[in-house]
C-alpha cells in the first residue's frame, strides 16, 4: 500500500471511528444495555458469527438465507427488467405502450405491497411451489417465502428497467443507422452496438437495483412464515430487547450491502474503465 493509499483510508476512517468513540461514551453515559449496549458486546457477537443467538441459529447462516432469498428476487428482477428495458428503449411503440403503466407502479414502496402480497401467496414457498412436502431440501427452499421473493423482486425492477431504458435511449443513433446502411439485421445490432453500448448503464442500475433489494430484505423477513433471516433475527431480538443483537444485525446487513456494492464497483472498473476516459 502506498503512501496515497494509506493516507485515503485514514481520511476515510475518521467518521467510523468518531461514531464509534461516540458509541462508546454514550453508551457509558446511559449505562442501559436496552437503550445502546456497549461496543463490546456488540463486537463480541460480530468477531463470533457462528454462535448460536438466542436459539435461532448463528449469524452466519442468518445471513446466508437472506443471502438466498435476495438472490433470488434479485435474480428474476434481473431476467425480466433487462429485456423488458432494451425493448422498451428500442421500439417506440413498446415504450408508448408500456411506459405509463409502469409509471403508475413505480412510486409505490415495496411496503406498500404487503397486505395484497399476503392476500395473495399467503406463506406458500418454493417448495410449494415445486411440489416438495419433505426432505433436506423442502427445508432450505421453505425458507425462501414468495411474499419476500416478491418484495425483493419489486425493489430491483424498477432500477434496473429505468436504467436498462435509458441505457438504450443513450446509444447512438449514428452507430445504428450506420450498421442497417451497411446490411447489419436485427440480431447483429442488438448484440454488436446496442448491448455493449447500453452496458454501462445497465451495470449501473443492476448495482442499484441489488442494493434496493437488500434493502428490503428486512420489510420482507418481517412478513409471516418467516422463521431465519437477518432481518427476522432482529425483530425477534428486539422483542426480547435483546439491542446487542439489533446492532450487531444491522452492521451485519450494511457490512453486506457494501461488499456487494464493491464486487459491483470492481466489475464497473473492470469492464467499463474506458468511459472516465472518454469523457
Amino acid at each position: 500500500m502506498n503512501l496515497k493509499s494509506l493516507y485515503k483510508f485514514a481520511i476515510s476512517m475518521l467518521v467510523p471511528l468518531f461514531l464509534f468513540g461516540l458509541w462508546w461514551y454514550m453508551a457509558i453515559q446511559i449505562k442501559n444495555p436496552v437503550i445502546l449496549p456497549e461496543v463490546g458486546e456488540v463486537f463480541r457477537l460480530l468477531f463470533n458469527p457462528m454462535t448460536n443467538l438466542i436459539s435461532m441459529g448463528s449469524l452466519v447462516s442468518n445471513i446466508i438465507v437472506s443471502l438466498v432469498r435476495v438472490i433470488v428476487g434479485y435474480c428474476l428482477a434481473v431476467l425480466i427488467a433487462i429485456p423488458m428495458g432494451i425493448l422498451m428503449g428500442y421500439y417506440s411503440l413498446v415504450y408508448n405502450l408500456l411506459n405509463n403503466f409502469v409509471g403508475l407502479f413505480r412510486p409505490i414502496p415495496p411496503l406498500a405491497w404487503v397486505p395484497l402480497v399476503l392476500a395473495w401467496f399467503g406463506v406458500s414457498s418454493l417448495a410449494t411451489l415445486i411440489g416438495l412436502e419433505q426432505g433436506q431440501w423442502y427445508i432450505y427452499l421453505n425458507n425462501v417465502k414468495l411474499s419476500m421473493i416478491f418484495i425483493i423482486f419489486i425493489g430491483a425492477f424498477f432500477p434496473i428497467l429505468t436504467s436498462s431504458i435509458y441505457g438504450v435511449h443513450s446509444v447512438n443513433k449514428t452507430l445504428i443507422d450506420s450498421a442497417l446502411v451497411l446490411g447489419a439485421e436485427g440480431g447483429e445490432i442488438f448484440r454488436k452496438i446496442l448491448l455493449p453500448a447500453a452496458a454501462p448503464s445497465i451495470v449501473n442500475g443492476m448495482r442499484t437495483g441489488l442494493g434496493v433489494a437488500w434493502m428490503c430484505l428486512v420489510a420482507a423477513e418481517m412478513l409471516p412464515g418467516s422463521l431465519s433471516g437477518v432481518g427476522y433475527l432482529i425483530t425477534h431480538a428486539y422483542t426480547i430487547a435483546r439491542t446487542d443483537i439489533v446492532i450487531a444485525g444491522m452492521i451485519s446487513i450494511g457490512l453486506v450491502g457494501a461488499l456487494l456494492d464493491y464486487l459491483f464497483r470492481l466489475v464497473e472498473d473492470k469492464k467499463f474503465g474506458w468511459q472516465r476516459l472518454a469523457r
